[in-house]
């Protein structure tokens, strides 16, 4: 193969490794072992493997769940990196567990020889082919011709190559994971981790040992030691999602990494030195948040370098037939239907409705009037029929009686209704109670109340 190619094998048997590096390597690649799953992370937070060959069964825990969650963990370090699972334990049910957690492959051993050297060669030649695609086209592939979204855009391109801390501002659905992920790979750091950390999920008992790591046995329950979201990052950029959900105790143990560039592990008193780039957003106004006391003033200025305000799809409405027209076209390839086209009348009633969910909604109204409408061309009632029946299910949760019961009894019965109503599906049921999924996630922990993750 032209491009390098730079295998990384995970597996805690010796014999295994051995044997997978002598066939990859007489095929051409470069090969790195290791018996340890943390040592793993370790290595691709530094460097980035073009591919990585995970066992799902390891010695300590032969049911696949360290497999799983070392596959998230690479998930969560950069998604891009296609990851093949091997087990000797295979079953279908844990092959669909991997697929589902992000997995392109999964194999058996003993493994078939031309068969894994087969599917090691298909996956690096598409990681490839889509990295020539991605390189230099991010911002090009966000949507838009409003000539305000237009110019944020722009200031954005301008700062991607600097090191400059931005703060990404908009409601929810506006595309700001989007924005953040268009900077970081249009910046020099492009070829580093993309460390995404969604803050209003994490408790402020999790905080330090989510963001800083920790050692074995630094507090009851830390049966091994875990890499931090910083340390992943390190050489790259973090962003920080939700940043206005983070409370006052969690924004000082932010502030001193940013702040000092260095950071100790629970369990450890070396301080770690950490090189990454800040980018924050959150649908909050972090300036009243200031005048309020529960956002500190020093880390809002840390942060604040460079702000792009994201507008809400109301603002840019002349976007969504360009935006409609988008999604049918990648839903052509994903659902096979290559004729499928939008109506003019249709586009015109979509530009006029009202989408409080922003571009997150929209897209979701396309894919299941797609789903669902049997014709080639959409018209302006399959989107209707949709519309009307997502408004209806938001409006049919009804509050509780009121009587003699505590404001947080109600709260919990709401939110219990409101789960059963969904499923137990996190996001439709944030979205039926008018909250954030972080606010939500923050309540289920309060009142113990079990849910899908």
């Amino acid at each position: 193969m032209s491009l390098p190619s730079h295998i990384l094998i995970i597996d805690d048997d010796e014999t295994v490794c051995s044997s997978l590096r002598l066939l990859l390597t007489r095929a051409g690649h470069e090969v790195e072992t290791t018996f340890d799953p943390r040592s793993a992370m370790r290595r691709i937070g530094k460097k980035r493997p073009d591919l990585v060959i995970l066992d799902m069964n390891f010695t300590i825990d032969t049911s696949g769940r360290q497999g799983l969650r070392t596959l998230k963990e690479i998930q969560s370090i950069d998604s891009s990196i296609p990851v093949i699972l091997i087990t000797g334990w295979g079953t279908l049910q844990l092959a669909v567990k991997g697929m589902k957690a992000g997995a392109r492959d999964f194999l058996t051993k003993p493994w078939d020889n031309k068969m894994l050297l087969n599917s090691v060669h298909t996956l690096l030649q598409l990681d490839a082919v889509n990295n020539q695609e991605e390189q230099g086209t991010r911002f090009s592939n966000i949507i838009g011709q409003d000539s305000g979204f237009l110019a944020i855009l722009q200031t954005a391109q301008r700062v991607s190559k600097t090191n400059a801390s931005v703060l990404i501002l908009g409601e929810s659905g506006t595309g700001k994971e989007l924005l953040a992920e268009a900077i970081h790979y249009e910046s020099t750091r492009a070829n580093n981790p993309f460390v995404k950390v969604n803050l209003g999920g994490i408790s402020s008992t999790l905080f330090e040992s989510e963001m800083f790591g920790h050692k074995k046995g630094a507090f009851t329950g830390a049966i091994s030691d875990r890499v931090g979201r910083f340390d992943r990052a390190d050489f790259g950029t973090i962003f920080l999602d939700e940043i206005g959900d983070l409370d006052m105790s969690c924004q000082v143990k932010l502030l001193r990494v940013l702040q000092e560039k260095t950071f100790e592990v629970l369990g450890s008193s070396q301080p770690r030195k950490v090189d990454v780039r800040v980018i924050s957003a959150t649908n909050k106004n972090l300036e009243n948040m200031v005048i309020q006391g529960s956002f500190r003033e020093d880390l809002f200025y840390r942060i604040n370098l460079i702000s792009l305000q994201l507008p809400a799809l109301r603002e840019r409405k002349s976007d969504i037939p360009l935006l409609v027209e988008f999604y049918v076209n990648n839903l052509k390839d994903i659902y096979q239907r290559p004729t499928l086209s939008v109506s003019k009348h249709a586009l015109n009633w979509l530009e006029e409705q009202h989408f409080p969910g922003n571009i997150r909604q929209l897209k979701n109204l396309v894919e299941r009037t797609v789903l669902v409408s049997p014709g080639e061309r959409l018209e302006k009632e399959d989107f209707a029929r949709q519309f009307r029946a997502r408004s209806q299910q938001t409006q049919t949760i009804n509050l509780p009686e009121v009587g003699e019961i505590s404001l947080e009894e109600m709260e919990k019965q709401m939110i219990e209704k409101a789960l059963t109503y969904h499923q137990r599906k996190i996001t439709p049921t944030a979205h039926s109670l008018g909250i954030t999924r972080s606010a939500l996630y923050r309540r289920l922990s309060k009142y113990e109340i079990p849910y899908d993750a």
